[in-house]
């Protein structure tokens, strides 16, 4: 597989490049255009949001005259490996060999348009697109070899990028002579079908990062690696809370610092200078007056804050009758679950630089959309959309973080003023106080067994979560999810800015969800996977609790059974789940350490087996840290938690045993792999922590205070 160009390197300036001269910078090759419409169903992407697309093609290939495939995507890498899965696909749909397909990534000039790169939707929703269109690619190369060969398009075959006539292999002609010297544009009105998976020869064997020599080797460029003549670096005033507002600024000792210029711009004040040193030291000699405006909630009156917010409702999920359940119950429970705000802390912080050469603006940013800054960035700028272009080179992290773009704007707009290429690197301190943080919640589930262990109503209530994960998932008779939400016009719940964080809020709803199911287990006196395999009739998640026991090797027993283990399972990206853990527990300190983790999942097709193990293996690792320790500490808008010395995400001497199963399903379309692993590790640890002490906690983190009070009231 050739290494991939993604057209990001800062000598590459062209800036909104139109179709012609698209055209112009490819050559001689085929292109293939397919409706957008078509695109749009296959991309689960409302029609409403097409925006300035081409009429007559959405996504497409290049196929050049030496035979190499270029595939572009809007997508962006970082980290979650496309980079590699993509040209799989490609090499598998085209009949050429791996090493001939190039990825083009994340540039608006060259991209079709997508929406961004989140919900695990690369594979399995532009997956099925890009092979729409390299299917049609084929079949335009099958009917110029027909012509060519003077041989019905039946009888050929194609395979290595060489079509020949069946039994005939010396009657033959390559895609690229088919292509050479020659741009030809064909719209196929009868679109062939996707091969079928019986017949791949890359898709579902393992292959390693293409990505990871250069990674390793530091050579990979990030934003922040690259350079421009000229260029300025910039640090922007920031206030100290989210409830400020700035009433006044003297800049005057900043201006002393030689080569420091300070900015202003309608309410921006930025230092710049050609030393990123100096703009570092410039920035704190500003003497800033602010006042403030708090909303009067902490992290310890945080959830009495939410349940009183006015707030809106929908119900869900609904079947049978709520009372009638709880009429038929033996047991009945009401609990009440809490989730706090977590940072998603990615290695690389929020980064970008702008440059304007005449009119047109050029941003290389760390996003995960790079379409919609493009549309952000003119409407800011008030100009026109194809003076615009935005470049993603490789993202050091994101997990939802990066949907914002707030650095890309304020280094365009201190570009247009200072009419340099301004760099703008956010701090640690910055990445956490403008983070889009995960939301905190409240759950409530009400909820009733039989005599027998089977559950016989659930009636879920969820603030501020949404419903992402919170389907019943076991067969419940008469059940009800209700999901609340800020109230139109109704005052701000959020002190600051709340967003996705890896498999947003599924989190949340799996940890209720699967704690209440222990506890509804424990109170029938049978063992937890017993009861979910008894109260469960969907077979995917039969499938995947079986799998997982048998990979860990567990063995039914009185519960709680002093042995530490916890299950938990959930759906998320289109893919069933199930998680196991084994932890041991300091009843002094309040430590828990986790021994062991494995988890099984049905993704449907994996297209690479070694990149969808090592998702779920980073999935399960990061699943570690909001299960035992991340939280945002807050008062009203001032964030108290802004560097790794007081937020404590997961170290390597956290990791435990992990074990990992994907089931085989490649007769079933692709599902998500970048975050369903993650959504069942808090509850499998909390469940295991109740296995091991018969201690309940209801909320996360199960920090060694919290175990400590649990072990108390236990």
């Amino acid at each position: 597989m050739k290494k991939t160009e993604t057209k990001s390197t800062v000598k590459n300036r062209n800036t909104g490049l139109r179709r012609r001269d698209f055209f112009k910078i490819l050559g001689g090759g085929i292109i293939v255009f397919f409706s957008p419409w078509d695109a749009l169903e296959l991309m689960e992407m409302p029609a409403e949001q097409a925006r300035s697309l081409p009429k007559d093609f959405n996504a497409f290939v290049h196929i050049a005259e030496d035979g190499t495939v270029t595939c572009y995507t809007g997508k962006i890498e970082m980290g979650q490996g496309i980079i590699t899965s993509l040209p799989v696909m490609a090499a598998d749909e085209l009949d050429v060999p791996l090493e001939k397909v190039k990825l083009v990534l994340g540039d608006t000039a060259l991209c079709p348009f997508d929406q961004g790169t989140y919900g695990s939707l690369t594979t399995r929703s532009f997956g099925p697109a890009m092979r729409a269109a390299l299917a049609e690619a084929k079949g335009v190369l099958m009917e110029l070899a027909s012509e060519k060969l003077k041989v019905p398009a039946s009888q050929l075959v194609a395979e290595k990028g060489v079509i020949y006539v069946s039994g005939n292999k010396a009657k033959r002609v390559t895609y690229g002579e088919l292509t050479r010297g020659k741009r030809i544009e064909k719209f196929l009105e009868v679109k062939p079908p996707v091969k079928d998976y019986t017949k791949f020869i890359y898709v579902g064997k393992s292959y390693k990062k293409v990505d990871s020599v250069e990674k390793v080797k530091g050579e990979a460029k990030f934003t922040g690696d690259l350079k421009l003549p000229g260029m300025l670096f910039a640090r922007i005033l920031r206030p100290p809370s989210h409830g400020a507002t700035l009433k006044s600024a003297d800049t005057s000792a900043a201006e002393k610092i030689e080569g420091v210029k300070v900015v202003r711009d309608d309410g921006l004040i930025a230092v710049v200078s050609e030393n990123k040193d100096k703009v570092d030291e410039a920035i704190v000699k500003i003497k800033a007056e602010y006042e403030f405006n708090e909303l009067p909630v902490n992290d310890r009156n945080l959830f009495e804050w939410i349940l009183k917010a006015q707030t809106s409702s929908s119900v869900s999920n609904t079947a049978g009758d709520i009372e009638l359940g709880r009429k038929q119950s033996e047991h009945v429970f009401e609990t009440e679950f809490h989730d706090v705000y977590l940072a998603h802390a990615p290695i690389e912080t929020h980064t970008a630089l702008a440059q304007f050469e005449g009119e047109k603006l050029t941003v290389w940013a760390s996003t995960q959309q790079p379409f919609p800054l493009q549309d952000s960035l003119a409407n800011e700028l008030k100009m026109p959309r194809d003076n615009v272009r935005v470049i993603v080179p490789y993202v050091g992290g994101a997990f939802g973080a990066k949907n914002a773009y707030q650095q890309a704007i304020e280094a365009a707009r201190l570009a247009k003023l200072t009419g340099k290429p301004v760099m703008v690197v956010w701090t640690r301190e910055e990445e956490f106080f403008y983070d889009t943080f995960h939301s905190s919640a409240v759950v409530k589930v009400n909820s009733g067994i039989d005599r027998e262990g089977r559950i016989t109503f659930w009636d879920y209530h969820v603030w501020m979560a949404g419903t992402r994960g919170a389907e019943t998932v076991y067969d419940v008779p008469n059940r009800k999810t209700t999901s609340y939400s800020r109230a139109r016009n109704a005052p701000p719940v959020h002190p600051f800015a709340t967003g996705p964080w890896r498999a947003p809020n599924n989190n949340t709803n799996t940890f209720a969800r699967e704690c209440q199911i222990d506890i509804m287990a424990a109170k029938a006196g049978m063992d937890p996977l017993e009861f979910r395999l008894k109260n469960l009739k969907d077979q995917k998640m039969i499938d995947c609790l079986k799998a997982v026991a048998d990979k860990f090797g567990y063995t039914p027993s009185k519960f709680p059974s002093g042995r530490g283990i916890g299950i938990a399972c959930g759906i998320d990206a289109g893919t069933w789940q199930a998680t196991m853990a084994e932890i041991k527990v300091d009843r002094t300190t309040g430590k828990i350490t986790v021994l062991r983790l494995a988890c099984a999942q049905d993704m449907g097709l994996c297209v690479n087996p070694q990149g969808a193990l090592l998702q779920m293996e980073g999935c399960l690792t990061m699943g570690l840290g909001y299960a035992l320790t991340e939280e945002v500490l807050f008062e009203g808008g001032n964030i108290k938690t802004l560097n790794f010395d007081t937020y404590e995400i997961p170290r390597f001497s956290w990791v435990p045993k992990l074990e990992c199963v994907i089931l085989d399903r490649k007769d079933q379309p692709p599902q998500g792999g970048g975050e369903p692993a993650i959504i069942a590790v808090g509850a499998a640890i909390a469940n295991a922590l109740f296995d091991a002490t018969g201690a309940r906690i209801y909320r996360v983190p199960l920090t060694p205070t919290r175990v400590l009070e649990a072990l108390k009231k236990a």
